[in-house]
């Protein structure tokens, strides 16, 4: 079962919020939401957000699927930060000039997806394939051979024109 929530525009610059959504990549949700809940970027409530509508995103496709779904087997399988749109502002400078502010707006995509069931064991392989599978050994080099010689690089100063002394 895999869910998604995105938010656009949220004011806050994505680099910040980069650094929130790295520390969650990959994790299990309860994790996730734990690390969330304890940083002290503000970046954090947005995220924290963003992954609880994509939870609630996954149990509503469960529940419409009439599939079970545990929240705690939950994982954040992808989570990336993009630009969104630059508010673009003017403030007063000295001698009558005007200086540009740049406020950043940044786009929140989570994707959620369940652990999948424990997998079943490797099939066993049989004498004649298991030695197949074996990677040959391979000799060793000797210590005593000798490295081939490196070619040397022309300086600049010995490339020679023709028709000049």
């Amino acid at each position: 079962m895999e869910a998604r929530a995105i938010q656009r525009t949220v004011r806050q610059s994505a680099r910040k919020m980069r650094l929130v959504i790295d520390q969650i990549r990959g994790r299990a949700v309860p994790e996730a939401y734990a690390i969330l809940r304890f940083s002290k970027k503000l970046a954090a409530k947005q995220i924290h957000k963003v992954l609880k509508s994509a939870v609630a995103n996954a149990q509503q496709r469960a529940q419409r699927e009439n599939e079970p779904l545990d929240v705690d087997r939950l994982r954040v399988r992808y989570a990336v930060v993009n630009e969104g749109s630059t508010l673009k502002r003017f403030t007063s400078a000295a001698m009558g000039r005007a200086t540009p502010i740049l406020k950043r707006t940044s786009h929140v995509e989570i994707h959620v997806a369940s652990d999948a069931a424990p997998k079943a064991a490797a099939p066993a392989l049989s004498p004649s394939t298991a030695a197949e599978a074996k990677p040959k050994a391979q000799p060793k080099a000797t210590a005593g051979k000798a490295k081939p010689a490196k070619k040397k690089k022309a300086s600049a100063g010995a490339k020679t024109r023709r028709g000049s002394k």
